[in-house]
């Protein structure tokens, strides 16, 4: 077998952790048609195929995950200590971290713990999708996910990330002089309420709980969107009642375009979580992250 370089597994374990030759590539400030060739210098030098690869997906062989199992921890050993040297390692830290998860989670919570990481690492790059529907995280190719409190692979660590949030129902004052408060989660069968519908036809349900009572409502209403900004111009305008995070409507409260109703109804609940895959190593930026992410939540804890 022929020598092997680092920087061909360094390349080839971008690859693996993306399965995407053209996200890998971007990664790695090549393009994917050097990277295709990299690798299959690496499988010649090796005489091991890697990689299953077609027109429309990749796959590790057997071989390719062994490799991954073995060369994965020592690549981020080295890229660490690398990055701790010259400079610094706050100043070296470089790479891309592609982060999935719901709008709300990503704009209220993450947002503010991104500015503030990447004010302290100009050199790596973050980005954030938002999508209606739970993703695979690994198969997409993104470095982690943010979630609200589901079930989680054993493979996988979280993180809270931000405050806890809470959900609140609210409606313009001239919606409510004409049609009243609702008193009761029941009573909204008889409003106009303005849905939020996922790409896959669901309405997402208004969770209520009180004295230990807890009720799921799939509203109705003639109006359904799938942005929270839409749905606050709708209930501006006085179509119905709204279903938002609280800091969404904080504004509208405060200057009156909004009220709230069923208060006693929406009580707080945990943030969302960044959750990723459990490795003893991990790419050094994603990792600083996470450290980012749990400094700031001892700071939060901190302050009460």
């Amino acid at each position: 077998m022929q020598q092997i370089d680092l920087n061909s597994l360094a390349q080839f374990v971008t690859l693996a952790r993306h399965l995407n030759f053209r996200r890998a590539a971007a990664e790695l400030t090549i393009s994917p048609s050097t990277l295709s060739e990299r690798i299959r210098e690496l499988e010649a030098r090796l005489g091991v195929r890697l990689l299953n690869r077609n027109t429309r997906s990749t796959s590790l062989t057997e071989e390719g995950e062994r490799l991954l199992a073995r060369a994965g921890d020592a690549v981020a050993v080295l890229g660490e200590a690398a990055a701790a040297v010259g400079n610094g390692a706050q100043a070296a830290l470089t790479g891309r971290i592609r982060i999935n998860g719901p709008a709300p989670a990503i704009e209220l919570r993450l947002m503010p713990l991104v500015a503030s990481f990447l004010a302290r690492h100009p050199g790596v790059r973050i980005e954030a999708v938002s999508e209606g529907d739970l993703v695979d995280v690994v198969a997409r190719g993104f470095d982690a996910g943010l979630r609200y409190d589901e079930a989680l692979a054993q493979d996988m660590v979280a993180v809270r990330v931000g405050a806890d949030q809470r959900m609140l129902v609210a409606a313009a004052p001239e919606y409510l002089a004409r049609h009243g408060p609702p008193e009761h989660p029941e009573a909204l069968a008889r409003h106009a309420c303005i849905t939020h519908v996922f790409g896959s036809g669901n309405i997402l349900p208004w969770s209520f709980e009180k004295d230990g009572q807890a009720r799921d409502i799939t509203p109705q209403g003639r109006l359904a969107v799938n942005s929270s900004a839409a749905a606050l111009v709708a209930a501006r305008a006085g179509h119905g009642l709204v279903y938002a995070f609280d800091d969404y409507l904080a504004e509208d409260l405060r200057s009156g375009r909004l009220v709230a109703v069923l208060e006693d109804w929406t009580p707080p609940f945990p943030g969302p979580s960044l959750y990723f895959t459990e490795r003893r190593l991990m790419p050094p930026a994603l990792r600083a992250f996470v450290d980012h992410v749990k400094a700031e939540g001892k700071v939060r804890a901190a302050r009460g």
